[in-house]
Order: C-alpha cells, then sequence, then structure tokens
C-alpha cells in the first residue's frame, strides 16, 4: 500500500558515491522486505549504521496462554495497571502465531530507542497526545490515530500528555485491503479512504552523534544494543518503506438500504487477521430494515472489538476501552432488546475497532483481571 516518497538529499542514482561538503561518502543503507523482492527504502547516514559497541542479554518475555474455558468475555481494561512509555507499560491480553495484542497505558516518553526485528506493529491511540520520532522523521500523534510501523523501523515517543493505546504486533506485513487497491497499488476510488488521508514523516535534521542503545524485540524477549552513533543521523531517504498515520476518524463509511456486514469497514490486513472500524455513520434506508446486526456464528475467526466512544447500539454494559472477545465456533449477536431498540434509528455515533482472527486466539493471565464473568450470561432474556 505505501506510495513512493522522498526526503531531505539523495543522489540522483541508486548506489553511486554520494559526499558531504567535505568530500566524506554518506553511508547508504538499503532497508527492504523479502530479501531484494519486495518494498524497500534506501537511506543515507553521516555515520556507519552498523557500529555496535555493546550487545546486552536477551530479557525474556514469553506469552503463557490462560487456562480458561471457551466462550465470550468482556475485559473492562479501563482498570488495567499500566505506566510507563510506549515499550514498557504494554500488557498482553491476546495472542496467537499471527498477531498479538496488548494494551499501554503510556505516562512516560521513551529514554531509549526501539526496533521490533519480529513484527511490524499498529498502535491505536486511543486518547493522549505525542509526537513519534524515528529514522525516517517525525509525526505528530493524535486520538484516532493508527500508527503504522513496519518492522525494523527504529523509533521512540515523547508524550506529551499521557496516551492510551491498543497495540497490534503482526507476524507478517500490515497492508490496506487487497480489493480496495488497484493493479499499481493505488487506493481505488470506492475505497472508504485515499493516500490524501495517510500522513507520512517530516524531515528532520540529522540528529546529533551519539552513543545510544535500541531496544529490539525479538521473538522471545527484548535484547538491547549500544550503538556508536545515532541511527537518527539521516541526510535523506526515498522508497517505499516509511511508517505511516491514518486517523479512524478519516474513515468514510460504506453504508446500504440494508445492513451492510463488517467487511466494508475493513480498513487494514495482515496475514491471519483483518483489523475494521467502526465509525459514526447512516444506518439502512430500507422501510423495513433492521439497523442492528444479526446473530453471527463466526466459525471460522475469532472476533475482538475494542469500544472507543459512544453508544454501541447493540451491546449493553459497554464502556470506553472495553473489550469484546467473541470466539470461533459460538453465535454471537446483539444483547435482548437491542433490536427493538434499534429499529427505526437513523445513525449512529459508536467508534470502535475489530480485530477479526482466523486461527484460535489465547488469553493471558492479565487479560482475566478484567473479566466480567457474568458476560457469557447476558443474551438470556431478564
Amino acid at each position: 500500500m505505501p506510495f513512493y516518497q522522498k526526503r531531505g538529499q539523495i543522489p540522483n542514482k541508486r548506489h553511486i558515491q554520494f559526499r558531504d561538503d567535505s568530500g566524506n561518502l554518506y553511508w547508504e543503507e538499503l532497508i527492504s522486505r523479502e530479501g531484494f523482492s519486495h518494498m524497500y527504502s534506501n537511506v543515507y547516514h553521516i555515520h556507519p549504521p552498523t557500529a555496535v559497541e555493546t550487545v546486552g542479554e536477551l530479557k525474556k518475555n514469553d506469552l503463557v496462554a490462560a487456562n480458561q474455558p471457551h466462550s465470550h468475555h468482556h475485559l473492562r481494561t479501563a482498570g488495567l495497571k499500566s505506566n510507563g512509555d510506549a515499550i514498557s507499560s504494554r500488557i498482553p491480553l491476546f495472542f496467537n502465531s499471527d498477531v498479538v495484542i496488548t494494551k499501554a497505558h503510556v505516562t512516560d516518553s521513551m529514554d531509549s530507542l526501539y526496533r521490533n526485528g519480529n513484527a511490524d506493529e499498529i498502535l491505536f491511540v486511543h486518547s493522549g497526545s505525542g509526537q513519534f520520532k524515528s529514522n525516517f522523521g517525525k509525526m505528530d500523534l493524535t486520538p484516532g490515530d493508527y500508527v503504522i510501523i513496519p518492522r525494523g523501523v527504529i523509533w521512540q515517543i515523547e508524550a506529551n500528555k499521557d496516551m492510551r493505546m491498543l497495540v497490534i504486533e503482526s507476524a507478517a506485513p500490515i497492508e490496506t485491503p487487497n480489493r480496495y487497491r488497484n493493479e499499481f497499488g493505488q487506493l481505488l476510488e470506492h475505497s472508504p479512504f485515499s493516500e490524501r488521508d495517510i500522513r507520512t514523516p517530516e524531515f528532520v535534521e540529522p540528529a546529533e552523534d551519539n552513543s545510544i542503545e535500541v531496544e529490539v524485540k525479538l521473538k522471545n524477549g527484548i535484547q538491547t544494543y549500544g550503538y556508536h552513533h545515532h541511527p537518527f543521523d539521516l541526510i535523506g531517504w526515498d522508497g517505499y518503506y516509511f511508517p505511516y498515520i491514518f486517523n479512524i476518524n478519516d474513515f468514510m463509511p460504506i453504508t446500504g438500504k440494508i445492513h451492510q456486514p463488517p467487511p466494508v469497514h475493513q480498513t487494514f490486513q495482515g496475514d491471519g487477521f483483518v483489523i475494521c472500524s467502526f465509525v459514526p455513520r447512516l444506518f439502512d434506508y430500507h422501510d423495513e430494515s433492521v439497523p442492528a446486526p444479526y446473530a453471527h456464528s463466526n466459525v471460522d475467526s475469532d472476533e475482538i472489538i475494542y469500544y472507543v466512544k459512544g453508544q454501541f447500539m447493540s451491546r449493553k454494559g459497554i464502556e470506553k476501552e472495553s473489550i469484546t472477545y467473541h470466539p470461533m465456533g459460538l453465535p454471537h449477536g446483539p444483547h435482548p432488546g437491542k433490536i427493538e431498540e434499534s429499529l427505526g434509528t437513523e445513525d449512529t455515533n459508536e467508534l470502535a475497532v475489530m480485530i477479526d482472527t482466523f486461527k484460535p486466539l489465547n488469553m493471558t493471565e492479565s487479560a482475566l483481571d478484567f473479566d466480567d464473568d457474568k458476560y457469557p450470561y447476558s443474551w438470556i432474556k431478564s
């Protein structure tokens, strides 16, 4: 999905001599996916990006599945005890081999730099503000932002106001839906968002040269490397590989005469999962339409919904930062009375993020700490 971008100074050809005013060669680095056969960017450093002066020990962080019955769940994550920076505050809630879903209550700015060497990431900023700084430049963070970070990007977040984030780590690249792109990768005319809605890094002058630590996320934990030169020393870059931001409020919903299924809300895809955005929209306009969704047996997918704000018309007892988890093999649908309440309703003000996975998810013990044990029985009419 990313489109060509160019920042700063670059030579007129790849892989040729490129020198500063004193005649010193800049260091070219190719950052590429799938070897040399997928998207890439060429970046130009003042100093060698390979100069490691210390290698720390691996701090293991294995994910462990909780022993819990197969049932529906409602997590009230607003009360989750989490603080620290955008990495240390993360509390894992769900995982499988394709995706890890965590919650983070960010109270501090990051002192060190961070690189996920094992997964792409989406940071969904529920509330608060800050600045995302990377080797590609800086981007301001605002509520509703999806921050898409390809694996290998080096970054840190400066928190201006405490942030609450939903974090999604993907074992495969995170992309826009195939059906919304033409053969050239451009978002189509009928896509619910376009390239105009995407924010890309603002180029900044090279960082002051100094040694700095980079925390690198690996499969089983985080290992710290001490770099002799600050990796934010780029004089320029170009290509298709870079972090970017799309805000959920820029998603233009697709509506219809009768109820539209969740795929019309799809915003991103990864191997083994999709991400959808439920945003304020007009309801169906058939004379006998039923705005509330019908009951659904998701026999091939697990469903996570993270509730951001507004009234989610199909559920009772939902609050900001609630997460519902409806696993495959069990039907779910509107709570009793919600279908009747929806009749004649013209619009909704709900804002929510949905993640559907095509492999079963595991819950962690931390997730169970905020689980409403009465939720599986909430469809019994009282």
